[in-house]
């Protein structure tokens, strides 16, 4: 369903920048080209392309690229002199805001190169239609490697499949309905579990449950990052030390997450009275943020078997069901920073499925899945709500703790470009990455003309907090 999602003003298509050192006799076009080439068998999916059947008699089905090309998803770019990190940021804006080519598999990798300091960037853009964590993976997944020497893959000879005909799909559209007609009832009740998502919450007490489902199915406040939604992005990126949010986090005895949910409120209300705007002290925004279904803590990374000997979900369980949230208020009217992280805290409390949202830049456990991977599936989860009932999506992965390589050069930073939403003017991605945490802000250019400022005023809240903790 995700592939019909795309309207006018928005397209869903969910992206990665990752900042990498430039070496001598490092990663270049050619050298890039062949790492992708030789990884695309851990993906196959990114050599397919969707058909979609005559009449819309079934849903529209993957079938292989017989004309792939490689040359035309993997792309080259260059910054002008000097290079600046907001020269990078409007590049970024501008390819994220063209939607995929729905006549190819629909992704697309820019290399990045001109970059000051010594540095070089790229960009992945994908349609979240193709990435859902089980059959497939995003692409930045199987490309870097945990050490500077890359990875040896075996040879890949790959064969298309023959692309089945119109009249074949036809009949076997068909053939599905008159076989299985209760597939298609299948089909409707798994998209109602979706909307109605809390009430899966296994471990969630029945007052929790019909608190977070009253929630989801409420209105969210009026507010200004609601509206119209043009074609066009701006993009802008910030970060934070992970050891200053635990600090942060130890010190108001709350969790690491709630740190980075009490600053985006902070800069929220920056934003709004740099624009003049009434802000009362009881004032709210509501939040989505994606979660598993099952999450466990941090650091307990069961067994298939010990997860089934409790009743949870497996991995590949846990995969096949998909990503899940909830929605929080933000308590963007209050000034008092300490007073408005204790408000984030209770209410996160309050409104998340199991009460255990976990460490700074911790998804809940994700088995086997990396961050470009669940920021992609988390842009299903936001699809899964009703427009009218948040204003901000906010999405926390955690990333890997070490550095990571890509074609022996050392990736720096990673920032997540999240999918913004019909009638959303702002998108909110994190990952926690090698020490820091680091938040890529997708925005619609017309209304969010000030984009920059919230990254600074991101970087201040952040600030007051770490400073009321020392």
């Amino acid at each position: 369903m995700y592939y019909y999602l795309d309207e006018r003003g928005t397209t869903t298509q969910v992206g990665s920048l990752l900042i990498l050192e430039r070496r001598p006799g490092g990663l270049d076009y050619a050298s890039l080209l062949t790492t992708v080439e030789c990884r695309l068998q851990l993906v196959p999916r990114y050599r397919q392309k969707i058909r979609e059947v005559t009449l819309g008699l079934a849903r529209p089905v993957w079938v292989d690229d017989r004309d792939f090309d490689i040359t035309y998803h993997v792309r080259r770019s260059a910054l002008p002199s000097p290079g600046a990190d907001d020269q990078l940021h409007d590049l970024v804006a501008r390819l994220m805001s063209r939607p995929l080519e729905r006549s190819r598999p629909l992704w697309e990798m820019y290399l990045v190169e001109g970059l000051a300091d010594n540095r070089m960037a790229i960009l992945t853009k994908t349609h979240r239609a193709l990435v859902d964590g089980h059959e497939a993976l995003e692409i930045n997944q199987v490309i870097v490697d945990d050490t500077r020497e890359p990875a040896q893959m075996p040879e890949d000879l790959w064969l298309p499949d023959r692309e089945p005909s119109n009249s074949e799909l036809v009949v076997g559209a068909i053939t599905d309905v008159i076989t299985r007609p209760w597939e298609m009832v299948d089909q409707v009740r798994a998209a109602t579990n979706q909307v109605t998502w809390v009430g899966q919450a296994v471990t969630a007490t029945a007052r929790r449950v019909e608190t977070v489902m009253k929630m989801a199915a409420s209105t969210a406040p009026a507010s200004p990052l609601n509206g119209a939604t043009a074609p066009t992005r701006r993009f802008t990126v910030a970060s934070f030390a992970v050891e200053d949010c635990v600090d942060i986090a130890e010190r108001y005895s709350c969790q690491p997450n709630d740190v980075i949910l009490a600053a985006i409120a902070g800069a929220i209300r920056r934003w709004l009275l740099s624009r003049e705007q009434a802000v009362d002290q009881v004032e709210t925004i509501r939040a989505m943020v994606p979660l598993s279904a099952y999450p466990v803590d941090n650091d307990a990374a069961e067994s298939d078997a010990d997860l089934e000997a409790r009743g949870m979900a497996t991995s590949a369980e846990w995969m096949a069901g998909g990503l899940h949230g909830f929605v929080t208020d933000l308590p963007v009217g209050e000034a008092n920073p300490a007073v408005r992280l204790s408000q984030v805290a209770q209410l996160a409390e309050r409104y998340s499925q199991s009460g255990r949202r976990g460490s700074v830049g911790v998804e809940p456990w994700m088995p086997e899945i990396g961050p470009a991977t669940f920021h992609a599936m988390s842009a299903r989860a936001t699809a899964s709500l009703s427009r009218r009932s948040f204003n901000l999506p906010i999405t926390i992965a955690r990333g890997p703790r070490a550095a990571q390589y890509l074609g022996g050069n050392e990736i720096l930073a990673i920032y997540p470009v999240p999918v913004l939403v019909r009638n959303r003017a702002l998108a909110v991605g994190l990952t926690s990455y090698n020490g820091r945490i680091y938040f890529g802000l997708n925005a619609d250019r017309g209304v969010m003309w000030d984009l920059g400022a919230m990254a600074e005023y991101l970087t201040d809240s952040f600030d007051e907090l770490l400073s009321g903790a020392r």
